[in-house]
């Protein structure tokens, strides 16, 4: 089948949009009847938007979201807008509450009872996992709690991660030492305020601890100074990364990094709230020993959703840093014993009763991803973004790209740097642009595939290029806080 998506990539990859795809090649070095097409796409950008919303095999998913007609809506990688899948399931949750009451646990079409677990299994192939390995529970950031203090407990009890092939993933740690968890200087700042609190209560001095790697262009970081950093401290016992940076949008190698740790003796665990939901990843075959995300982004399930989290199954039955009654074994939850038996599997992660208002709306949400499908869901978003690039390239000299332009390294979202970012996404949000600004000089443009068009992208760009040629957001005030 041909690739619906090729001209945007042709267009990043080629001569640009003056060039790109205007050869009447199909892509592979034949020749194509429709090569006048491709001549008009490659000089108009207008034509080849058209022409790539045409073939789009996804562009029906669009009219599922609710996105006012007003709003170019380019923060999914921020919050993701409401589908009628996921109001729909909200709305029966609401219905069950009203009319089962406290039978809603047990009664409700699903039970609530289950709630951790059912959607775990509906999300474990967007990360490539076994359904006993996810579970959907608490927020985040206490799941980078609970998760880095399990791994750390782990390791002041002599147990290191286990892997055939690696001398030094033997199973064992030397209780002597105090372990160092190795984290970004660009991660998002919550995983390092979580690992300093966990660091802290053990009696550990985080500002020793905590070893943070550099980067070297203050946009992405290299697996080269992981792995540096690994080979110059024999103390790493946890190796805590993001699948993507927040600010940049870098897509970071799982893989590598995993086994990087795992030949230094360490455990890997993984932040992958900037890639779950539009890149698939394989955490059962790269080896992953535990990973977190959220849900209010890409898997688009509303404001402050639920958490999930993935813990591989060979460490199931270990005792949680923060043990919670929802984490026991469900046979024998209500039995109301004083001694914490975990559930063997990834649901003994699970803290306090979960909040089904905040988790309803990722029933219906993952189902409507998974029915797109997420390989195609990350087709559509690389080649919305190559074509963001490549309009940015061709008409906005002032804005430079901050996001890595192999498919391999990047993510959903892409980072325009502008020296009045500010300003400019302040203009962007008036014109009903939504995009949001991230010091010190960031634009994160996000066209999430489920419900954006290539004509979307041009537009924003027309707005982009519009305000910087009239100065309009020279207008704007800067510094003032808030959310943005």
């Amino acid at each position: 089948m041909d690739d619906p998506y090729a001209p945007a990539r042709d267009a990043l990859d080629g001569d640009g949009l003056a060039g790109g795809a205007g050869d009447g090649s199909d892509g592979d070095g034949g020749s194509n009847s429709d090569g006048d097409a491709r001549d008009d796409a490659g000089s108009d950008p207008a034509v080849l938007a058209a022409r790539l919303d045409d073939a789009d095999p996804l562009s029906a998913f669009a009219d599922r979201y609710r996105v006012p007609d007003d709003v170019l809506y380019m923060d999914g990688n921020s919050l993701g807008p409401a589908s009628d899948a996921a109001l729909a399931s909200l709305d029966r949750v609401v219905d069950e509450w009203r009319d089962r009451l406290i039978a809603g646990w047990t009664d409700a079409d699903p039970p609530w009872f289950s709630v951790g677990e059912r959607l775990g299994d509906a999300l474990a192939p967007l990360v490539g996992a076994d359904p006993a390995e996810v579970a959907v529970g608490n927020s985040i950031t206490v799941n980078v709690h609970t998760l880095v203090g399990t791994f750390l407990d782990e390791l002041l009890a002599g147990n290191g991660p286990e892997r055939e092939g690696m001398a030094r993933a033997d199973g064992e740690w030397d209780r002597s030492v105090e372990p160092a968890v190795l984290v970004n200087e660009l991660d998002f700042p919550s995983d390092h305020y979580a690992i300093r609190a966990q660091l802290r209560g053990r009696g550990i001095d985080p500002d020793e601890k905590l070893r943070v790697v550099e980067s070297r262009d203050g946009r992405t970081i290299d697996s080269r100074d992981i792995e540096a950093a690994l080979a110059a401290h024999d103390d790493i016992g946890i190796v805590f990364m993001p699948t993507a940076l927040y600010r940049s949008g870098q897509l970071f190698d799982v893989e590598r990094i995993t086994e990087a740790a795992h030949e230094a003796g360490a455990y890997a665990g993984f932040d992958a709230a900037h890639s779950a939901g539009a890149v698939p990843h394989q955490f059962d075959a790269a080896g992953v020993d535990f990973a977190v995300w959220c849900t209010y982004k890409y898997l688009n399930a509303g404001p402050g959703a639920v958490g999930a989290l993935f813990v591989a199954a060979r460490h199931h039955g270990l005792t949680p840093a923060l043990a919670g009654w929802w984490g026991h074994e469900k046979a024998t939850q209500f039995e109301m014993n004083m001694t914490y038996t975990p559930a063997d599997s990834a649901g003994a992660w699970q803290i306090g009763t979960p909040p089904l208002l905040s988790a309803a709306p990722l029933e219906g949400s993952v189902e409507l991803l998974r029915e797109a499908g997420i390989d195609r869901l990350r087709a559509k978003s690389l080649a919305l973004t190559d074509f963001l690039i490549a309009l940015v390239d061709d008409r906005l000299p002032e804005v430079a790209v901050g996001t890595p332009r192999e498919h391999a390294s990047r993510g959903g979202h892409v980072a325009l740097e502008h020296p009045d970012a500010e300003r400019l996404s302040a203009a962007l949000n008036d014109r009903g642009v939504v995009v949001d600004f991230r010091p010190p000089n960031v634009v994160r443009v996000c066209p999430a595939a489920p419900y954006t068009s290539f004509a979307d992208v041009l537009a924003v760009v027309d707005e982009i290029e519009a305000i910087l040629e009239s100065g309009a957001h020279e207008a704007y005030a800067t510094g003032e806080g808030g959310v943005t």
